[in-house]
């Protein structure tokens, strides 16, 4: 059995310092710091005279803070399930902006939001927390829905390959990575925690869930072993 949301949210509620850090990102997440900045120079690439940014699992606040330095008159909605984390943000984004902050503690999956709502969205590490196909196609209609016209989401996430020799490969040198890191005990920690908690999808079902729901444009901006970052606009 996979980890429930309050499981998740309990563990997360402990690791806040280390996603806190903007050099670093969670350093589990092969090319964390490239991630973060090819994602915030696309969304204000794409949507420089945005208004509103929607950050769904914004842990730290981490892309947030990046993408402000770069659109500094954003409003900001803040979507975490971990208190914490939310409170880290919140304290953390205070000091950059100059519009509106917005924190909702809850699931996203949960969280009615107003269509044509927000220019960026950000879903950085948390759409592997999904279980079925039917949960991804929601969510990812209700971003569609919740953007306004011309409005971009920018997805960086865990995945997994629809080919299982590629798979094995794939997580060998995501082990490998783990182990040179820290040890090989931290790799199978991580392994661990990915097991209990994570159920990821392949890069091309989500690529084509994007076109499915309606968005056009969809771009890959970075692919290393069982890591992935992109994105679309909407029409």
């Amino acid at each position: 059995m996979k980890s429930t949301p309050e499981e998740i949210r309990e563990r997360f509620d402990c690791e806040v310092e280390r996603f806190s850090n903007l050099q670093t990102g969670q350093s589990a997440t092969m090319d964390a710091p490239l991630v973060l900045e090819l994602i915030c120079g696309a969304a204000a690439a794409t949507n420089p005279n945005a208004r509103a940014l929607l950050d769904v699992g914004c842990g730290a606040g981490n892309y947030s803070l990046k993408l402000l330095r770069q659109l500094r008159g954003l409003d900001v909605t803040l979507v975490d399930l971990s208190q914490p984390m939310l409170d880290r943000a919140v304290e953390r984004i205070e000091k950059e902006r100059h519009g509106r902050i917005t924190p909702i503690h809850g699931d996203i999956r949960e969280i009615n939001l107003p269509d044509s709502s927000h220019d960026i969205i950000v879903a950085a590490a948390v759409l592997h927390h999904l279980r079925t196909e039917a949960e991804w196609e929601m969510i990812f209609r209700r971003f569609h829905s919740c953007l306004r016209p011309g409005g971009s989401i920018w997805i960086a996430d865990l995945i997994e390959h629809d080919l299982s020799a590629i798979q094995k490969m794939m997580w060998e040198r995501y082990g490998t990575y783990l182990s040179q890191l820290k040890d090989e005990a931290y790799r199978d920690a991580v392994f661990n925690y990915i097991e209990k908690e994570d159920s990821p999808r392949s890069l091309l079902f989500q690529i084509d869930l994007l076109r499915r729901v309606g968005f056009k444009n969809v771009e890959i901006l970075h692919k290393n072993s069982v890591f992935a970052a992109f994105g679309a606009l909407k029409a």
